[in-house]
C-alpha cells in the first residue's frame, strides 16, 4: 500500500506542477476572458489519459505501478476531468449510455450546486 501511495503521490505532484505551468503560460501569453487555461488542461488531460490507456491496452501493460504513477497520479494531479472523460467513454463502450448521460448530468448539476453551496456557506 505504501508503494502505491508513493507512486500516486509522485505522479500527482508532477501533474500538479504541470497544471500550474499550463495555467501560468496560457494566462501569460494568451490573455482571454474564456477560462482557456482550465479548458486546455482538461482537454490535454483527456487526451493524455486516452493515450496512456490506449498504450497500456495495446502493449498489454498490466503493471499497476505504471498506471498508478501516470494515470491516477499524473493525470489526477493535472486534472480529474480526464478521469471523468475516460469513465464516461467506458460507460458508452459498454452500452451503458443512459448511465453515462446520468453521470454527466449529475456531475454538472451537483458540481455547480456544490460550488454555489460552498460559496454561500463561506459568506
Amino acid at each position: 500500500m505504501l508503494k502505491s501511495l508513493l507512486f500516486v503521490g509522485l505522479g500527482g505532484g508532477i501533474g500538479s506542477i504541470f497544471r500550474y505551468l499550463t495555467s501560468f503560460y496560457i494566462a501569460r501569453y494568451v490573455p482571454a476572458k474564456f477560462p482557456l487555461a482550465t479548458f486546455t488542461a482538461n482537454i490535454l488531460g483527456c487526451f493524455l489519459i486516452g493515450l496512456l490507456f490506449g498504450y497500456f491496452e495495446k502493449n498489454n501493460v498490466v503493471n499497476s505501478d505504471m498506471k498508478l504513477l501516470f494515470v491516477t497520479g499524473f493525470c489526477g494531479g493535472y486534472t480529474t476531468f480526464s478521469t471523468f472523460g475516460y469513465e464516461n467513454i467506458s460507460l458508452f463502450q459498454s452500452n451503458n449510455s443512459l448511465l453515462a448521460f446520468a453521470y454527466i448530468g449529475a456531475s454538472l448539476i451537483f458540481g455547480l450546486l456544490a460550488v454555489w453551496l460552498g460559496l454561500f456557506l463561506a459568506k
